[in-house]
């Protein structure tokens, strides 16, 4: 079947390893890239390298060793800060995570801005990490937690959304790109209607960053945050972006070493940014692996990502609507590369299982995001997600797997 991209997929797909794995004497369809994607050659020659020529701590050493690696990590920071088109390199703080970028703010921003009767906004399709922060926030602060609903769609309620922003908002916290349903949120729309009111907004981009194009400035977005995993680095690093000022006023989120100027027992003064918030040492491995991730992205051209992405959902939902009993859970007129389903009355578990059998990765469960299940009254879903190396000729299998599978269960 050809192939109308701007690359060479068959160029693509030899850059990523794993893809020319077997699974039970199947070649593998990796359709799990929701939950993290697969790592180019490229990525893995970066981290072996570091590891193998100049492992070293960074910021603290005045040898070789350690000079190199912190430059190798200080230039990976400018090819994030650059990736996002941030004002300044120092907005750019490392994290494990997403996850642990939202704690971040929740706790740094929720003891710096937020009061008893204050009220924080989230959506109700949010992931666990984009909720549960809050909470704690709102209980430790004395807040409340307001909740944007969505309809049959999987699309956010504007309406409401322009309600419940009040003179108490604190901060609207939502997700760009939804991990359970794919919609692509309005977030331009957001942050203006939140900025109208002073109101700062943290975009989760987990599942924006590899899919959509990123500007911070355009966006005026004030937090914005994402994992390496999720495009191509290793596990274990992530990013908080945020403006220069509101970070100014924060407080720090751990106390340790690197993120200070001087400590005494009387008194202890905090570096300057990024490394107020930046205790102990960091993942330098993480850090360079994830220059290299964006960088390799950049190569392969992200317009071009864009594009054979949309093509592959749009295939993967024509195709799979011809499936007898299927069910696709968020039918969004605006959707990245990911199609959860169910088929007839069949638990995702039991399913899920048949596919990967046939050598299919597919994600199974509520997707750590249990109101959305809950909204729909349903146990959870089959999560097909896609990313540029996947192909028309893998979901053609994955047709085939569910359709195969389906008649065994029924």
């Amino acid at each position: 079947m050809p192939q109308s991209t701007g690359f060479d997929i068959a160029k693509v797909r030899a850059d990523f390893p794993i893809l020319s794995e077997q699974v039970y004497n199947q070649p593998l369809v990796y359709l799990d890239n929701g939950a993290t994607t697969q790592k180019p050659v490229q990525v893995i020659e970066a981290v072996d390298d570091y590891y193998r020529s100049y492992n070293s701590n960074v910021h603290r050493g005045v040898h070789y060793l350690s000079q190199k690696a912190t430059d190798a990590e200080e230039a990976a920071r400018r090819t994030v800060a650059q990736f996002l088109n941030a004002r300044h390199t120092h907005e750019v703080i490392w994290t494990r995570g997403t996850t642990e970028a939202i704690n971040l703010v929740a706790s740094s921003f929720g003891k710096r801005y937020i009061q008893a009767g204050d009220e924080v906004i989230i959506s109700a399709m949010e992931h666990h990490s984009n909720i549960v922060p809050w909470q704690i926030a709102c209980e430790d602060r004395g807040g409340t937690l307001r909740v944007i609903p969505i309809n049959e769609a999987g699309e956010l309620m504007m309406d409401v959304f322009d309600e419940l922003l009040n003179d108490k908002t604190k901060i609207v916290a939502v997700t760009w790109v939804s991990n359970s349903l794919g919609t692509v949120n309005p977030v331009k729309e957001i942050i203006r209607k939140a900025h109208a009111r002073n109101v700062p907004v943290l975009l989760d981009a987990a599942q924006a960053v590899q899919h959509l194009e990123v500007d911070v400035q355009e966006l005026d977005v004030d937090f914005l945050v994402f994992s390496g995993h999720k495009i191509y680095a290793p596990t274990g690093i992530g990013v908080l972006y945020g403006k220069e000022a509101l970070l100014q006023e924060m407080p720090p989120y751990q106390g340790g070493g690197s993120m200070i100027k001087q400590v005494t027992f009387a008194k202890t003064t905090w570096a300057d940014l990024p490394f107020k918030f930046e205790a102990g040492t960091p993942h330098v491995s993480g850090a360079i692996g994830l220059g290299a991730a964006l960088d390799y992205v950049q190569q392969t051209g992200l317009g071009n990502i864009i594009q054979w992405e949309h093509e592959l959902l749009q295939y993967a939902t024509e195709q799979m609507q011809q499936i007898s009993g299927l069910r696709i859970i968020g039918t969004a007129r605006e959707k990245a590369a990911t199609l959860s389903f169910l088929v007839q009355h069949i638990h995702p578990f039991d399913l899920g299982e048949l596919l990967d059998k046939q050598g299919i990765a597919v994600r199974t469960g509520h997707h750590c995001c249990q109101p959305i299940m809950e909204f729909y009254d349903i146990p959870g879903t089959i999560r097909a997600s896609f990313s540029f190396y996947n192909t028309k000729e893998e979901i053609d299998r994955l047709v085939k797997a569910v359709q195969k599978g389906a008649a065994m269960l029924a």
